[in-house]
């Protein structure tokens, strides 16, 4: 096998183990489990509280100990027991403190698996900017490969989808120990120290007050992304009483993972959209795309209003991709060489750490308020998130002071 097509299988099995389960675990565990949305809702906030410190640990330990593969490995090796343990448990708080230990193990390995990609293919001569998108696109497709293979064999409302995760998580983290070895560099400039891998010497950023504006935004839209995650099935299920039979009903899994393949189109398109209008307006095209994306839910059924609530899979693309691709190139700018590592590391913590986490719980306290008698107000749910969006992207062209002018490519130079 090449080494491209190597890495390629890797990537795939990287989001397939998480795809199986992410977007539908919500709907399993409010339909079969009978959870309330808090306890939905801070199960999915696990994977915040996992990203603020693992990833770091984790890479201190790939940087300067262990090989980058075996660690890679190993955290892939625990999550498939872990998944394992979850599909025997019924109960909330064991369910809970399973799926946070999975998401310390997984959440690191997305990272990781970019570090032994990275390695592998500069071992090999080969240049990574050319080489690594085409091979990290099959992890998007062994995303929704995986969701669709839940959805078809019926198992979105069942713990076999955790079997399926688990059985590929083992096979991934055997066959990651037969990568190329990836083993820590040791050399004296290379040890980066536990306040970099937690990104703590990038926080040196937020004494600027528009990178701390930025930074604060960043964490508030990232409240925004587990939550179609963690209640999308759920909210598909409820209509099964009026819209009995329905595609959305009936495959609620194939209905959102056009979110995941739109996903996929509009990374292509953002280099379009920067030099036309700049990092900022691109950011703000973000947050009106969240606005449109939990609107069209509160409007849309799976009747006839399908349509509005297949635009809104579409809109996520974007709200998902501006932000999240601007917001790193914005860092990166931003940021001097010395920190760029750490700057990066601190915007995944704001958004995929602190942001999820306020995300994942809060959004489920909205759920449960908007819930009287067991049954979900969920026209009312998704316009408090859209209003919730629609403040963000009102107030953010004045708290956001940042000139990035249109038609200019993107320089590394200086501050403006």
């Amino acid at each position: 096998m090449s080494i491209k097509l190597r890495l390629t299988v890797m990537n795939f099995l990287q989001f397939f183990v998480w795809g199986a389960w992410l977007i539908s675990l919500g709907g399993y565990m409010i339909v079969t489990l009978g959870f309330t949305g808090g306890e939905v809702g801070s199960v999915y906030a696990t994977m915040g509280i996992a990203s603020l410190f693992m990833p770091g640990l984790l890479g201190i330990v790939a940087d300067r100990w262990l090989n980058a593969e075996k660690v890679y490995g190993l955290c892939h090796v625990i999550g498939a027991g872990l998944l394992l343990w979850a599909t025997t448990v019924k109960d909330f708080k064991t369910l809970y403190l399973i799926m946070l230990l999975n998401a310390m193990v997984y959440m690191p390995t997305i990272a990781l698996g970019n570090t032994v990609s990275y390695k592998v293919l500069e071992q090999k001569g080969l240049d990574v900017i050319t080489h690594f998108p085409p091979i990290r696109v099959w992890g998007t497709v062994g995303f929704i490969a995986a969701m669709w293979m839940v959805d078809l064999a019926g198992w979105t409302k069942s713990p076999l989808q955790l079997y399926i995760s688990a059985a590929s998580a083992l096979f991934l983290g055997l066959y990651a120990f037969t990568m190329p070895a990836c083993p820590p560099t040791a050399t004296s400039t290379g040890k980066r120290s536990m306040v970099s891998a937690l990104g703590l010497d990038a926080f040196v950023l937020l004494k600027r007050g528009q990178t701390a504006v930025f930074f604060i935004y960043a964490m508030l839209l990232g409240a925004a992304l587990q939550i179609t995650n963690a209640f999308g099935g759920a909210f598909l299920d409820d209509f099964k009483v009026k819209f009995p039979g329905t595609f959305g009903v009936l495959h609620p899994n194939l209905l959102l993972s056009i979110s995941q393949i739109s996903e996929t189109l509009f990374i292509l398109s953002i280099p379009f959209f920067l030099r036309r209008f700049g990092i900022k307006t691109v950011m703000l095209i973000s947050i009106f795309a969240w606005v449109f994306r939990f609107g069209l839910f509160a409007v849309g059924d799976p009747g006839a209003g399908l349509w509005m609530l297949v635009l809104s899979m579409i809109i996520y693309g974007m709200a998902f991709d501006f932000f999240n691709i601007s917001g790193s190139l914005y860092v990166d700018r931003e940021s001097d060489s010395s920190i760029r590592a750490s700057a990066q590391g601190l915007f995944m913590i704001m958004t995929n750490g602190l942001g999820a986490f306020i995300g994942g719980t809060a959004s489920g306290w909205v759920v449960d308020h908007y819930t009287v008698g067991g049954i979900k107000d969920w026209r009312s749910i998704w316009l408090a998130f859209a209003a919730y969006a629609l403040i963000l992207g009102v107030t953010f062209p004045f708290m956001f002071k940042y000139k990035h002018p249109a038609g200019e490519a993107l320089p590394a130079h200086g501050h403006h």
